[in-house]
């Protein structure tokens, strides 16, 4: 009994906090010195063993130019090495005796323990008290596993440029190397060691209080490549407001999580929420490739219908900077849906890598995200004809192509591509070569100076709302749409400007700060009865 309580010590997760419940108020967990030393001594070599692999190109070189790939150089890291791995089990082993010495984490051991065997209401009950390394919480829900019905995913098609033939070879295996050391590390941050560990206290504690404070109800879901996906679902639909009957799946940036990200923004709003971390950030496991985010943004839809009890047509997407990626493959890929917000978001990612890269690296760019990175945003979300609201932030640093002392320059934000893409398919004979300088015109003014565009257009709000409705009955609501055939060029434009201010909204603010509540809204349809006004 000591040898098992002994071993389960050794292979027990991390215990950060005791969560406030009907047995008593919450409290942070607190490792006596044994175990905080041992932890301590595992954390930073595990930290420096993944930033030595972020950094594997540049450490690689350096160890070449100092001999380091010598006879003698081999056994110098050969022994470095086995140091640090007898200081890693020395304090793996002390770590374990410092918990076995802990009374509550020895009561936290039984409780998981009891849980892993069998998760029973109760036992899960038991086990939700306890906030910890998320390796150890039982799955909830499994792909699959009850019955769903399993789809044939729309998927876009792979750029020409990425075919394989011998002569891209060198530049696909660089290309490779390139993505899996530094590269996807660069776009998804939020999936290093450093970020984690970095923000990990900040997680727990905002965890704790969506938890205590907000009800919510955290679960481990398994995908179809075999990720375990960290959710939390805050449930509204006994509060009283209509907003709570309709969930909102939130899809975070690259180095956003739930406990910390567009979460609180829907949640301000009164609705019932489910947020996810993206594969490696926080809870979750696997890589945050696209294979592996569609996968994942896939069991948590399917864990919303099948296990919470949604409907596809009560479930809206709401995303924030990259997370427009997976918000858009599902709004691609469920067509049912209530409706997608997206927030500060862009078109396509090859633009804004080659942006923060050498010029003569513009094609190799091209080629490797294309390849292993391609985040076409726009390319999904044109295949989705339900209602979509698109948030332009006028101060954005991150999406934007263009900037200079007085600032970032608007008109290169990604957003604006992102917007003129869903136009021009929704509406092509309105927003085409006739249009389009008008659209970008508009696209690079703040409110007070599109104000006078419009003026100057003279567009009627009520008469373009008219056209449209009056289309709708003689025809469909289907997208593409041919309103727009036999128009003039200035009733196009015209067209095209009332079009722009219902699809997108301006936000002044940089990339980073929280959305206002009051900005997260059902987006425009022509047969709504509150209708914006734009002037």
């Amino acid at each position: 009994m000591v040898l098992e309580k002994m071993l389960a010590c050794l292979r027990g997760p991390k215990l950060r906090r005791q969560l406030t419940s009907d047995e008593g108020p919450g409290k942070v967990y607190q490792a006596n010195l044994v175990e905080a030393t041992g932890d301590k001594f595992i954390s930073v070599i595990r930290f420096c063993m993944s930033f030595t692999y972020w950094t594997s190109p540049v450490v690689l070189t350096v160890l070449y130019r100092r001999g380091y790939f010598s006879s003698e150089g081999l056994i110098s890291i050969g022994k470095f090495a086995f140091s640090i791995s007898v200081i890693y089990t020395v304090a793996y082993i002390t770590r374990g005796f410092g918990r076995y010495s802990n009374a509550d984490y020895l009561t936290f051991l039984s409780v998981l323990s009891a849980a892993q065997k069998s998760l029973t209401q109760q036992n899960k009950k038991m086990l939700a008290r306890y906030d910890f390394e998320f390796c150890a919480w039982p799955v909830d829900w499994r792909m699959g596993e009850n019955g769903e019905v399993k789809k044939i995913h729309q998927q876009i098609s792979k750029p020409k440029l990425t075919e394989f033939n011998i002569s891209n070879l060198p530049q696909r295996i660089l290309g490779y190397l390139a993505v899996h050391t530094f590269g996807r590390r660069m776009l998804y941050p939020g999936a290093t060691a450093l970020i984690n560990s970095l923000v990990g206290p900040v997680l727990s504690q905002n965890r704790a209080s969506l938890i205590e404070e907000k009800q919510g109800k955290r679960a481990k879901l398994l995908s179809a490549d075999g990720n375990e996906i960290d959710v939390l679902f805050v449930d509204r639909r006994q509060s009283g407001n209509q907003n709570g009957k309709t969930l909102v799946v939130c899809c975070e940036g690259n180095a956003g999580f739930y406990e910390i990200g567009c979460t609180v923004t829907p949640l301000e709003g009164g609705y019932s929420v489910l947020g996810w971390n993206h594969p490696g950030f926080s809870g979750s496991t696997g890589i945050p490739l696209p294979s592996q985010e569609q996968n994942a943004v896939d069991a948590v839809m399917q864990y919303a219908i099948d296990s919470l009890g949604f409907t596809p047509d009560n479930i809206s997407v709401f995303a924030w900077s990259i997370g427009g990626y997976t918000a858009s493959w599902v709004a691609m890929n469920y067509p049912d849906l209530k409706y997608i917000v997206i927030d500060a978001t862009f078109d396509d990612i090859v633009p804004l890598a080659q942006a923060r890269m050498p010029e003569y690296f513009e094609n190799f760019v091209e080629f490797t995200v294309r390849s292993y990175l391609n985040l076409d945003i726009a390319e999904q979300l044109i295949r989705y004809s339900g209602p979509v609201l698109l948030i332009r932030r006028t101060r954005d640093e991150m999406i934007t192509t263009k900037s200079d002392p007085t600032g970032v320059k608007l008109y290169s934000n990604r957003g604006n591509y992102l917007l003129i893409k869903l136009l021009q398919h929704r509406y092509p004979c309105i927003v085409d070569d006739s249009t389009l300088a008008v659209l970008a015109d508009w696209l690079a003014r703040l409110k007070p100076q599109q104000e006078d565009l419009w003026q100057t257009h003279e567009v009627d709000e009520d008469e373009c709302l008219a056209k449209i409705r009056s289309y709708i009955r003689s025809n469909s609501d289907t997208f593409p749409c041919n309103i727009g055939e036999g128009y003039s060029e200035e009733e196009k434009k015209k067209m095209t400007l009332y079009l722009a201010s219902r699809y997108m909204v301006d936000f002044d603010s940089t990339h980073c700060n929280p959305l206002p509540a009051s900005f997260f809204k059902t987006p425009w349809t022509p047969d709504s009865e509150d209708q914006p006004k734009f002037l």
